[in-house]
């Protein structure tokens, strides 16, 4: 059998079309738009996260400040309010980022040997906030 040179070979294209490509953006359109609502709120839950761990890091350097004043250790920071706790036991902890990222809302004064509850706030979003507890004392 002889193949005749006037007959034309059909092939085949493979791949999508127009419409199946237009419909698979919207798709992920709608995905995009229904997780980037719980991405943000991860943000912020992280935000207030990290605040209480520096909250409580800030508690626990107050307390072994506090027993290094009660030994006379030459470690020992003096601490009269929430802003000098703040300053002093930060410096202890050698970050610098915390000054950068942090404040403290009000300034009470401590006196030596008593405690008093201060607050911590994100510098750029002051209502996440979280308490620590300050120990005053007295440099040797």
């Amino acid at each position: 059998m002889l193949l005749q040179p006037s007959r034309i070979r059909q092939s085949w294209q493979s791949g999508f079309t127009l419409i199946e490509l237009v419909m698979v953006i919207v798709i992920l359109g709608v995905l995009a738009a229904l997780a980037t609502p719980k991405f943000v709120s991860l943000i912020g839950e992280a935000d207030q996260s990290a605040i209480k761990a520096v909250a409580g890091a800030l508690s626990s350097a107050s307390s072994i400040n506090y027993s290094a004043c009660v030994a006379a250790n030459s470690s020992c920071q003096a601490v009269r309010n929430c802003g000098d706790g703040f300053d002093r036991l930060v410096d202890t902890l050698e970050t610098a980022y915390l000054k950068s990222k942090y404040r403290i809302q009000s300034s009470s004064s401590i006196a030596k040997g008593s405690s008093t509850s201060c607050v911590l706030e994100l510098i750029a979003d002051s209502t996440i906030t979280a308490p620590f507890t300050l120990i005053g004392t007295e440099a040797p």
